[in-house]
């Protein structure tokens, strides 16, 4: 049975699932009305823990937190999230409302009327680095150009158009699945089969109300109309981290080797001006494209000094970064002040990025361990030619 509302449906008279639009302010009255006059035992809403703690402490960013991205190899996985974010915070200003303002709005709504909250969200860094796992180099590029220097078209669908047109959001959904296809079936796919598996997991337990952003809808529906036991197996599947590929890292491992006994052959051989140019081209092109890179992430001169003098070394070790010496460099000669993370957290500009204290530490990490890879790829060309 539907409800008459496009974006309210009914699967039955236990389980209404509610689409929203994470940038909408009749979304968030949407949700306490729903709330209010069906009664539910539980809302689950369409978060993960990570997400549902950063709407409720928005600020929750300091330099501690800053070093732990640092020295888990995640800034290139917090900058992809904060450009999502910031595209959807930039969206989100003519309507008035912050991302997510309406599952925060229904978080609060059922803790005031003493109802449990269910999280039924994949863990958005999972979710991340699986669509990246998944996309080519050339997709990759594809979704970066669109979310860092692609301009908006003034004629778009408005918020509550979309809101309003379920068949308008499935239409603007496909034509995004065809920029970046491997993405499209992580972040909307998969997460309709997770959503719908974790549904499977709490009903039973009287009224349900989910609350869900409306593109959603048709997938979990499909996905819910399938076995029970089918769909909530598919969680564990859904739930796993992908596998670092191994070539890289052994490349990384064999680099050095083939290196060092390059450079010993030719020294067996007597060649010692080969030895020296060989020398020299391994630090000048590592530091050259390292400090290039942090240059061109604006760090400070110290940051890109470290970043060139780190490289030569750590290109040597597949379990060392320049990028990491450069960040923390960074970090250290400019920290970022409470003001700035909390900037940070609310950028809707991804020019800002480059600006803002925190957004550079992060850019200089990332950018800085590129240069440091190609700089690897570039000098070990250069010394193959020596040797050939």
């Amino acid at each position: 049975m539907s409800n008459p509302s496009k974006n309210v449906v009914d699967i039955d008279e236990n389980l209404r699932l509610l689409g929203t639009a994470h940038i909408s302010s009749a979304s968030v009255e949407l949700v306490r009305r729903h709330i209010e006059e069906w009664a539910p035992d539980l809302v689950a809403v369409e978060l993960c823990e990570s997400r549902k703690a950063s709407l409720l402490e928005p600020d929750s960013l300091d330099n501690e937190d800053l070093l732990k991205i640092l020295n888990e190899g995640k800034s290139h996985m917090i900058l992809l999230q904060s450009a999502l974010a910031a595209e959807q915070r930039r969206m989100g200003i003519s309507s008035g409302e912050k991302p997510g303002a309406e599952l925060l709005a229904a978080i609060e709504a059922a803790e005031e009327a003493g109802i449990p909250v269910e999280l039924i969200d994949r863990d958005v860094l999972i979710t991340l680095r699986r669509a990246w796992s998944k996309m080519g180099l050339f997709e990759k590029a594809r979704v970066l150009d669109a979310l860092l220097w692609q301009e908006d078209e003034e004629d778009g669908a408005s918020v509550e158009e979309l809101l309003e047109d379920s068949d308008l959001l499935s239409k603007l959904m496909e034509e995004a699945r065809e920029v970046a296809p491997a993405a499209g079936s992580v972040l909307i796919d998969e997460r309709d089969a997770f959503l719908a598996g974790r549904i499977q997991q709490i009903r039973g337990r009287g009224k349900i109300l989910v609350v869900v952003g409306a593109g959603h809808l048709n997938g979990i529906q499909e996905n819910l109309a399938e076995p029970a036991m089918e769909t909530a197996s598919r969680i564990a599947e859904l739930n796993i981290e992908p596998r670092k590929a191994i070539w890289p890292k052994a490349l990384m491992i064999a680099i050095p080797l083939l290196l060092f006994g390059g450079v010993g052959w030719m020294w067996y051989n007597g060649e010692i001006e080969a030895v020296k140019q060989a020398a020299l081209a391994w630090l000048a092109i590592n530091a050259g494209l390292t400090g290039l890179g942090v240059m061109l992430a604006r760090g400070h001169p110290l940051s890109v000094l470290v970043g060139a003098m780190a490289s030569p070394i750590t290109s040597l070790n597949p379990f060392l970064a320049a990028g990491w010496f450069a960040g923390y460099t960074q970090l250290k000669v400019t920290p970022p002040t409470g003001g700035d993370a909390q900037a940070f957290l609310h950028l809707d500009d991804l020019s800002l990025f480059w600006k803002n204290r925190v957004g550079k530490v992060l850019m200089v990490t990332a950018v800085g361990n590129i240069g440091s890879v190609v700089g690897t790829w570039v000098a070990a060309a250069g010394i193959a030619s020596l040797l050939l």
